[in-house]
């Protein structure tokens, strides 16, 4: 089984990447053959800055080992390292209806965000489905609002097959249900584009902050609150807590008598210590970036071997050969 995800580096990387996607990713790499990118062309959609980018790329690949990739058993790569990617772009852009693309709900509610439309936007989804197709991939781990753009590679791939013959194999998406949503610190889908996220790998003292600033109601510590479980900063304990720790605290909170101040307190104790290892690791693999850029190195030229052969079977079936 051959397993394909993606990150872009348009940030610094949050809670939501990391539970939505990152988690997931890692698990997964112990049962297949995993590929997992850095998604610059991708990012290119909304940071214009070619320093970030740059600064970005390599946070992500920092992060993502630390966190547990292991390059021993996942092609872990910058997506620009792998032109190959391009040009199937171009190949399956010419298939795929035009409403398709209208369709896709992360396009308008970008939009609807306020977020300025470009080609690159609208299309994202069409490039999102060559990277998946490129490496003839089986499963692709995604959070909810991946699944739709998952379901439109399905579609192009199966119009590319059924126009110049068996080409490209059909994917499987992967959700994680529990933890698909992560909210950001006002209540909305934690995301760079709403400013309302909490990184993995902060500053103490800025990420005390911004959980202490998380948005609650105005009721009183001792009143009930029978919708314990709506509360943000529950729902965060919930993730990175142990289950009986995080019980208690709703539990509490839904009895009356614990204040959302200690609430919030104990929701930083517990992120901070979570990824107390992680941030070890990050920090022996920022004194050692040689070995870093060496990992993305060796895992371009893995991808790239295995997507070369996907579009040389793509040029030749629909007559570019």
């Amino acid at each position: 089984m051959r397993i394909l995800s993606g990150i872009q580096p348009s940030g610094t990387l949050h809670l939501g990447n990391y539970f939505g996607m990152m988690r997931a990713a890692i698990e997964l790499q112990e049962k297949g053959e995993a590929f997992y990118f850095i998604a610059d062309y991708h990012s290119m959609t909304s940071l214009t800055d070619a320093a970030a980018r740059r600064a970005n790329s390599l946070g992500v690949a920092l992060d993502f080992l630390a966190c547990g990739l292991d390059p021993k058993r996942a092609v872990f790569f910058r997506q620009s390292d792998v032109p190959e990617v391009t040009e199937l772009t171009w190949l399956l852009s010419t298939v795929t209806p035009m409403g398709l693309l209208e369709r896709c709900h992360s396009y308008k509610d970008k939009i609807a965000k306020g977020i300025s439309p470009n080609h690159g936007l609208f299309a994202y989804p069409v490039l999102m489905a060559a990277d998946i197709l490129i490496y003839d991939s089986n499963l692709v781990p995604v959070g909810q609002d991946q699944k739709q753009h998952v379901e439109v590679t399905r579609d192009i791939a199966i119009k590319f097959n059924e126009t110049y013959g068996q080409t490209f194999v059909i994917p499987e998406p992967q959700i994680q249900s529990a933890v698909a949503k992560v909210p950001g610190t006002d209540g909305e889908k934690m995301s760079k584009s709403y400013d309302n996220t909490l990184e993995i790998f902060g500053e103490e003292k800025a990420l005390r902050k911004k959980v202490m600033s998380i948005k609650m109601d105005s009721r009183t510590p001792q009143e009930p609150k029978p919708d314990a479980d709506q509360n943000l900063a529950i729902q965060l304990l919930k993730l990175v807590a142990p289950a009986p720790v995080a019980q208690d605290f709703e539990d509490r909170l839904r009895a009356g008598g614990l204040g959302y101040g200690d609430l919030k307190k104990a929701l930083f104790e517990h992120y901070w210590s979570h990824f107390a290892a992680a941030r070890a690791r990050r920090a022996e693999l920022t004194a050692n970036l040689d070995f870093v850029q060496q990992v993305l190195r060796e895992g371009a030229a893995r991808a790239r071997a295995c997507a070369a052969l996907t579009l040389k079977r793509a040029r030749a079936n629909c007559g570019i050969d």
